[in-house]
């Protein structure tokens, strides 16, 4: 995977640099799997503005991604890698000896033609095969991880991220987060070997504010320019910087702890993530 600067033949692309997309090989999504996309531009069933700083962007249409891996034992063959306007992360279009078609998040390093397999008793520790944690063995680098058996994969599925196996205990193995936080798992629940693909996906620079446009997203107000009305870091006479950083609501940012002491995960969480 790599990254193209452009040249400045014009002040938005100075300073822009893209994705050199080596890794995909087409750019015709599979129709079976095409879903159309409805956007609401942040507004609700009355038509008020519920949600700032969204609409317009290009029409997409969602992708049906496979996130629990469920077709066990069924060899699948990798068709094609493909970008997905959804995530950061580029697919991977798999064809079961079944017949069956589906989407699943593209590892690092997978290439097309390559045999792919999901299985509850345990598969080959390569690249982009699925199993239990259970049976995966230590300090291996895993991604699109449940959270709950059967739920399908919420963690780790960014371009570029993984995780990684660290212990096991009973029916828990302790896996370390993208974030930086160490935590239980239960061991039914479903993996995939090696990183998500895409990881120059940080280093892209997208050059002007009209790419933000095509992509859904509204210019931001900053809250210390606003009046005292909308928000509590706004007023003040002149370039005021406007005290103590907080949302909207008044929650302080900054290092302030929202979630509850209450929750019943919380046991689960061995070390918190980094600040």
């Amino acid at each position: 995977m790599s990254v193209r600067k452009l040249k400045p033949i014009t002040p938005g692309q100075r300073f822009r640099v893209v994705n050199g997309f080596d890794a995909i090989t087409t750019d015709k999504p599979e129709k079976s799997l095409l879903a159309p996309k409805k956007r609401s531009g942040g507004r609700n069933n009355q038509g008020r503005m519920t949600m700032r700083y969204i609409g317009g962007g290009h029409k997409k249409r969602y992708r049906v991604v496979d996130f629990k891996r469920d077709i066990f034992d069924v060899p699948a063959e990798v068709k094609s890698i493909e970008y997905d306007p959804n995530r950061t992360a580029f697919i991977a279009l798999l064809q079961y000896e079944n017949g069956e078609k589906r989407y699943i998040i593209a590892p690092n390093g997978l290439k097309v033609g390559e045999k792919l397999v999901s299985s509850r008793n345990g598969a080959p520790i390569e690249v982009g095969n699925a199993m239990p944690l259970s049976k995966i063995p230590f300090g291996t680098i895993i991604s699109c991880v449940e959270l709950r058996p059967e739920q399908g994969a919420n963690m780790a599925r960014s371009a570029g991220t993984f995780a990684q196996l660290m212990a096991k205990d009973g029916k828990y193995v302790t896996i370390k987060l993208p974030s930086g936080e160490t935590r239980l798992v239960l061991a039914d629940c479903m993996a995939m070997v090696g990183a998500v693909s895409n990881s120059d996906h940080q280093l892209l620079v997208s050059g002007k504010a009209g790419r933000s446009r095509w992509l859904g997203r509204r210019p931001r107000t900053r809250a210390v320019v606003m009046n005292p009305v909308d928000h509590p870091m706004g007023g003040g006479e002149g370039r005021a910087s406007g005290g103590h950083p907080r949302s909207r609501n008044g929650i302080p940012a900054k290092g302030f702890k929202t979630r509850s002491k209450k929750k019943s995960s919380n046991k689960h969480i061995v070390e918190r993530r980094k600040k």
